[in-house]
């Protein structure tokens, strides 16, 4: 079988674009992981429009459920990880006009004649002991998203980056006291933003030279143990809530040589239509480079990719008899 559109991702962004695309009668199949994106792991996301206070396994739930209410017109694979897509049947005469084959973890092949990306990013980690078992709760890696959960309460970021003092101003109107914890011997964060970020009263000190080594905990986050990099002592930090703001990698992997990225690897899209640099190719949400990694965002942008697509898909059938 040739699917009209595949898409690969199964987050906000992969869901949004599967249920425009069967609403368009497009024989649709979304291959994917799992549902819910990188949400999951929350437990109270308070910013997802129409539900005040929603967990992220049970928004997942939600997603999977309105996708399968299409099952007339969207296969879904799951679980199953894209490993490569490729070009192929492109038409003689024709600029890019292609099939496209897409490869899986599963070693299944299937073929589409668009690609709507919706794959996500995974966050980076600090790959210490503790961080995995306290994920959700008191580790976290979404300001926007968990700030409010952490009122009263004593936090920590991890990361002096722009990334890092932003999360620091999206914690000062919840947190009593925030802490910075920064690798190197200086902040990376642009100089009006440290700016902001000092002269707040809820910034009790910004650690420098600080490697985290161990998140601590019981049921929930207590504390974080670091060393300092000159010294080598180490000392424990008592915190509530630790949040690790060192950036994020695109899941764009599988699509390498294929369409353009910028220097993140994240997807470059043309924001009017969510469309890439190779035609029949579109792309959505926390992959692509489109500033605003948000859960609403990502699901409005997978909109525009699936009826942009749908327009591709008309003008291609129209391009020659040999197009289908």
């Amino acid at each position: 079988m040739v699917y009209d559109v595949i898409i690969i991702g199964g987050g906000p962004a992969g869901c949004a674009a599967a249920v425009y695309a069967a609403r368009k009668r497009l024989k649709t199949l979304l291959i994917t992981e799992s549902f819910g994106g990188q949400s999951i792991v929350s437990d109270d996301i308070q910013n997802w429009i129409g539900e005040p206070h929603i967990s992220g396994f049970d928004l997942a739930k939600k997603f999977e459920a309105h996708v399968r209410a299409f099952s007339d017109m969207v296969d879904i694979k799951i679980p199953e990880r894209v490993t490569e897509i490729k070009s192929i049947k492109c038409l003689a005469g024709e600029e890019r006009i292609c099939d496209f084959e897409v490869a899986t973890d599963k070693e299944n092949k299937y073929e589409g004649k668009s690609i709507i990306l919706t794959a996500g990013a995974r966050r980076r980690k600090l790959n210490i002991s503790g961080e995995d078992k306290f994920e959700g709760k008191g580790v976290a890696y979404c300001s926007t998203c968990d700030a409010p959960l952490f009122s009263g309460k004593k936090v920590a970021v991890v990361g002096g980056g722009n990334a890092g003092l932003e999360a620091v101003i999206d914690l000062f109107p919840y947190a009593n006291e925030v802490f910075i914890m920064e690798y190197a011997d200086n902040l990376k964060g642009d100089p009006v933003t440290q700016e902001e970020v000092k002269k707040n009263p809820k910034l009790k000190e910004i650690i420098f030279n600080a490697k985290t080594v161990e998140v601590l905990g019981d049921k929930f986050v207590t504390g974080i143990k670091y060393q300092n990099t000159k010294t080598g002592e180490e000392k424990v930090l008592e915190v509530e809530g630790i949040f690790v703001e060192i950036g994020s990698v695109p899941n764009s992997e599988m699509a390498k040589n294929l369409i353009d990225f910028d220097k993140y690897g994240q997807v470059i899209i043309d924001s009017k239509h969510s469309s890439t640099s190779h035609p029949g190719i579109f792309a959505a949400g926390d992959i692509t480079d489109d500033p605003y990694k948000q859960n609403n965002i990502s699901a409005g942008d997978a909109v525009k990719a699936a009826l942009a697509a749908y327009n591709y898909l008309l003008k291609r059938s129209k391009t020659t008899p040999a197009a289908e």
